[in-house]
């Protein structure tokens, strides 16, 4: 059972409303990327189709035990009350592999029908989780409005909103907000240690300052190596003579459609790291070190969705403006 660091008040709001039997019948998880809520809204789920089955949860704690039948159905995908929405994998084109598509297609959220307009199979509840509702295109968000205006008995939507202003106001005045904020060092700390036991609680306190409080946030940066990013950075600054062969790495390594997390934490970081290194100059140097932010910035504003360069082109135009500063 995952223990869920940093949000105790929300939990404690969201078992109050499953006990009560109450049930509002939309709520939005609003708050930063990667600090917990879908996957307590997961486990939200769970709760809520153990108590639609006539079972009871203790009221210490969010989830059911992982032996519950409805438990062990959604954790194998295979619940007749549940369904998650979220970006589907396409083959690319490129015969690279699979990417995911850019927004929830209105199509997957007429598919709720099937779930909708028939009886619940396993007990009085059926639970629409959507991570998130941030990708759902026009279509589809109109469509979603439709349901939540007239929800069946015992539906209940879990909508993920990592910008929840961006969503239809007509969805938002429907669905009951529930905020989830950074967490503070203690619930970080805590949050890290459990997500990654093995990491020295050194590197551990590295990445949590990295992540501003949101520990998927620090657990993919580690996947992403970003140390690694920036000493390859610091590299190609350097001068050294193995710079050109550390920037054809990096246009080898970041190009495949597999990279493109990792390609997008470069972009992100390459502006960064400029600013970094020329924060405390002076005179030409320091406009030189301004001219190098500016042109990695134009680079990277919208250079990954959608890629208005080849990655590897785009890879190596930004490694350019990292050598200019010197």
């Amino acid at each position: 059972m995952t223990i869920w660091r940093g949000h105790d008040e929300q939990i404690a709001e969201l078992i109050a409303a499953a006990d009560a039997g109450r049930m509002h019948h939309g709520w939005i998880f609003a708050g930063p990327q990667g600090v917990g809520k879908a996957g307590i809204a997961t486990d939200f789920a769970k709760r809520l189709l153990v108590q639609g089955a006539g079972r009871p949860v203790p009221p210490d704690r969010l989830a059911p035990s992982e032996n519950d039948p409805a438990v062990k159905l959604m954790d194998a995908g295979a619940h007749p009350d549940f369904i998650r929405l979220e970006r589907l994998e396409r083959d690319d084109k490129k015969g690279e592999g699979s990417t995911l598509a850019r927004n929830i297609s209105v199509d997957q959220v007429r598919g709720l029908a099937r779930l909708l307009n028939n009886a619940p199979g396993m007990g009085s509840r059926r639970v629409i989780l959507i991570d998130s509702a941030d990708d759902l295109e026009t279509g589809a968000a109109n469509a979603l409005l439709k349901s939540l205006e007239e929800p069946p008995a015992g539906a209940v939507f879990l909508l993920i909103a990592h910008a929840p202003g961006r969503l239809l106001p007509t969805i938002r005045s429907r669905c009951r907000m529930l905020r989830f904020g950074p967490l503070d060092d203690d619930a970080m700390t805590q949050a890290l240690a459990d997500a990654l036991p093995d990491l020295p609680a050194q590197e551990r306190a590295a990445l949590g300052r990295s992540a501003e409080g949101s520990p998927g946030q620090a657990v993919a940066i580690k996947a992403l190596d970003l140390p690694g990013l920036e000493a390859a950075l610091a590299l190609i600054a350097s001068g050294d003579r193995r710079a050109d062969a550390e920037r054809a790495r990096l246009v080898q390594a970041l190009s495949p459609i597999a990279a493109r997390p990792r390609l997008e934490a470069f972009v992100d970081l390459v502006p960064r790291f400029i600013a970094e290194r020329t924060r405390n100059r002076e005179g030409r140097d320091l406009a030189e070190g301004i001219a190098a932010w500016e042109e990695a910035r134009r680079l990277s504003a919208g250079a990954i969705a959608p890629l208005q360069l080849e990655p590897g082109a785009l890879v190596y135009r930004l490694c350019e403006t990292v050598a200019e500063i010197g």
